[in-house]
């Protein structure tokens, strides 16, 4: 599948590398590159990320035949009024987001039901704590998750088109409803940012935080790195999937809570037995990445 033009709105780490994947492949004739930073723009078409840009998001989707959202969730209501003012019989619209359900409600309030047909909402497990296009790889994908999230009122024939502009990035594809989508990512996506925020928070503000960080090896640096990721992203994911993230905060909180009482009274059998539940769960059901020597 070959496509004209596409529009990225949002050129940053996940639009300029679906961007530069479709180049490589030789999958996509010209880009257009929307966004908010004149200066990443500028950026982006110095690194032959896009080759041009454009202030309007209606008008590159009129010029467009594939539309990627790759902005924080809480703009896509935004976006996708502004698509929705063109005129774009048969264009194709997907997105990024780390959320499914605020995305569906989204286009079914602004976009006509004609465009519903061909708006398919995704979402690529490849996200890093870097930010901007210059974090963009042609290789970013690959190997890696891309989740669709189908809407009833989807073309099949649209979500195929998705699923292989994913799958010619290097991607694997699956597919699931965008409710079972947000229950799984506020689970091992959203929880595990809100505590590596809060951790990091938690150390600066001790009175030693300096020395403290000082002394940081790698565990911590591991745990946290997602730390460094954009507040503003997170903060809009949060929000979009606040009921399900609170559920796990609290499951979470309720398993610290009995570990600190564990370590309080001494009982090092519930601290070991807790420990060993843990290792062998991730052990048996997280499957190892390649840095982690296959075992």
């Amino acid at each position: 599948m070959r496509v004209g033009t596409l529009a990225i709105i949002g050129v940053g780490l996940i639009g300029g590398s679906f961007a530069q994947a479709l180049k490589r492949q030789e999958m996509v004739d010209r880009v257009i590159g929307v966004g908010r930073s004149e200066a990443n723009m500028r950026r982006a078409l110095e690194l032959g990320v896009i080759d041009s840009a454009e202030q309007s998001v209606t008008r590159a989707a009129e010029m467009a035949d594939v539309i990627l959202l790759a902005v924080p969730v809480m703009q896509v209501a935004t976006v996708l009024s502004d698509v929705a003012r063109g005129d774009h019989e048969n264009l194709l619209i997907t997105d990024a987001g780390s959320t499914k359900q605020d995305f569906l409600a989204s286009a079914r309030r602004w976009l006509p039901a004609k465009a519903l047909l061909r708006t398919i909402p995704g979402h690529p497990i490849a996200g890093a704590e870097l930010t901007g296009v210059d974090a963009a790889s042609e290789k970013l994908f690959q190997g890696r998750n891309v989740v669709l999230t189908p809407m009833v009122e989807n073309d099949p024939a649209a979500v195929t088109r998705v699923e292989k502009l994913w799958t010619a990035c290097g991607a694997r594809v699956s597919r699931m409803t965008a409710e079972r989508h947000d229950e799984i990512f506020a689970a091992v996506s959203h929880l595990p940012h809100v505590l590596a925020f809060a951790l990091v928070n938690a150390m600066a503000q001790r009175e030693d935080a300096a020395d403290t960080f000082g002394f940081a090896g790698a565990g911590f640096r591991d745990f946290t790195r997602i730390a460094g990721s954009s507040p503003e992203m997170w903060r809009d994911i949060c929000m979009a999937n606040r009921d399900n993230l609170v559920t796990q905060i609290d499951a979470f909180a309720h398993e610290l809570w009995r570990l600190r009482e564990g370590v309080r009274l001494g009982n090092a059998a519930l601290v070991e037995e807790a420990f060993s539940k843990a290792r062998e769960a991730r052990q048996s059901l997280l499957p190892p990445r390649r840095d982690e020597g296959g075992r």
